[in-house]
């Protein structure tokens, strides 16, 4: 089970590393709508619960009441990737030298941020749409 869940680990981070390289620097701090959050925020958040994960899975007690990483210290396309990639290899980190909990809910953190990083990149996958962007995973291969 813990093989799988790095593997989808993998498979939705890879997504959205591959999406936030893509989307266009320009259009990063645009808000699509009057209460939504900018592209940056999107992957600010989703950076930061990541690495909430892995202090979860290192038996750390993680404080989620930021539910952002600092806009001031992760504010161009370059640091925000930087972030996000981190976050992701943390995890996956995480997950491979973590020692099993007996109660499995090392493995249930795991899900549920699979499902968090799922959300967002269905969000990502938005934005991009309505910025004229067709989305990698929805690209012919061949």
């Amino acid at each position: 089970m813990r093989d799988y869940l790095a593997s989808r680990w993998a498979a939705i981070g890879n997504k959205v590393i591959t999406i936030a390289e893509e989307f266009p620097a320009e259009r990063y701090d645009v808000r699509p709508a009057e209460g939504a959050r900018t592209f940056a925020e999107q992957l600010r958040h989703v950076a930061y619960w990541n690495d909430y994960c892995r202090e979860s899975l290192e038996g750390k007690s993680p404080d989620g009441a930021a539910n952002t990483l600092p806009a001031d210290r992760y504010r161009s396309k370059a640091s925000i990737l930087q972030a996000l990639r981190n976050s992701v290899s943390g995890v996956t980190n995480a997950i491979g030298s973590t020692a099993p909990g007996r109660d499995g809910s090392d493995l249930e953190t795991v899900e549920a941020f699979i499902e968090h990083g799922c959300e967002h990149y269905g969000q990502l996958v938005v934005y991009c749409r309505v910025n004229g962007i067709v989305p990698p995973a929805s690209r012919e291969e061949g």
